[in-house]
């Protein structure tokens, strides 16, 4: 067994394990760790705790000290050197006439570097930009450019439906998500009720996309043909985390709908293959947009881009 604490760099960073050796610390106490990057100042999220051996993947960095008085004084004062970097980065690239927004500046608890955070459309010539930058702080300077969700993250705000901004209370990773997510969950494919403030498609379709697609499973789709207690009928509508389906039965000489539960439903026959109803049809050449927003995105946080210049 072996002894650990969780800690965390950002409000709503990755928690990451660490070797306290003999201390013992509490939730939300300040500590100075060692890290691949060099010394971190980061808050206590996970107190001490014992785990097996074979749990850990790899070799644990360890906890320096508990952070001091000096140390909560530089990481204050790194707070203010990056509000002071980020308008002076912000008249840079007006100056060089570059086509990418700023969202934010990161300075290294040891001083070791800067990193800058951007958006833009495609691939931007920075060069002369981190040379600038290089020259006024002395130091070496990254420039990461990140997606428009990423940027949400870094913003804040709340959503449609008015609580704040999955990515910025508890969403740590963001995980593919697809214009199929919401077709499985019965909603709206109008693009402007299925996309979050960053303009891409809410991270909440993926929440109950695996329950969903273990239910559909089992259920018939929409226009198939199935025997009820009542008679045989077609499918109008499923609820499906609930199971029940509302099917149009004959009734004499007239059709009722009535709903079921999926208990009391035999499938008689079924067409599994995907519809596309009118709102899919009216929205098409968005939905197809939005899809390929979304692809480029997975396949520019995979490669990822950026650029390093060391002045001394």
């Amino acid at each position: 067994m072996k002894n650990i604490i969780g800690v965390r760099f950002k409000k709503l960073g990755k928690i990451y394990f660490f070797n306290p050796k003999s201390l013992r610390v509490r939730k939300g106490v300040k500590v100075i760790v060692e890290t691949a990057q060099g010394e971190e100042y980061g808050e206590v999220v996970i107190p001490n705790r014992f785990i097996e051996d074979e749990k850990i993947l790899a070799p644990l960095k360890k906890v320096i000290r508990i952070a001091n008085i000096r140390d909560h004084k530089h990481f204050e004062e790194c707070r203010r050197k990056e509000k002071e970097a980020f308008g002076i980065c912000q008249k840079k690239i007006k100056e060089h006439g570059l086509k990418m927004t700023l969202t934010d500046v990161e300075y290294k608890f040891d001083n070791s570097k800067m990193l800058f955070y951007f958006t833009a459309d495609g691939r931007i010539d920075f060069r002369d930009l981190v040379k600038d930058l290089a020259a006024i702080y002395k130091t070496r300077i990254e420039l990461r450019q990140i997606g428009v969700r990423d940027e949400v993250k870094r913003i804040g705000g709340n959503g449609v439906c008015g609580r704040e901004l999955c990515c910025c209370s508890f969403l740590r990773d963001f995980e593919a998500v697809s214009i199929k997510m919401a077709k499985e969950q019965n909603l709206s494919l109008n693009p402007s009720k299925i996309s979050g403030n960053c303009g891409r498609l809410m991270c909440c379709l993926k929440y109950e996309n695996e329950v969903y697609e273990e239910k559909l499973k089992k259920l018939p789709s929409i226009g198939a043909t199935v025997k009820t207690p009542d008679g045989e009928g077609e499918v109008e509508y499923i609820e499906t985390l609930r199971e029940i389906l509302r099917v149009k039965v004959k009734d004499g000489d007239n059709f009722v709908s009535k709903k079921y539960p999926m208990s009391d439903i035999t499938i008689i026959k079924d067409n599994k293959a995907e519809k596309v109803d009118e709102e899919e049809l009216e929205h098409k050449q968005e939905l197809e947009e939005l899809e390929k927003l979304e692809q480029e995105d997975r396949k520019n946080a995979t490669n990822g881009d950026g650029a390093f210049l060391s002045q001394n």
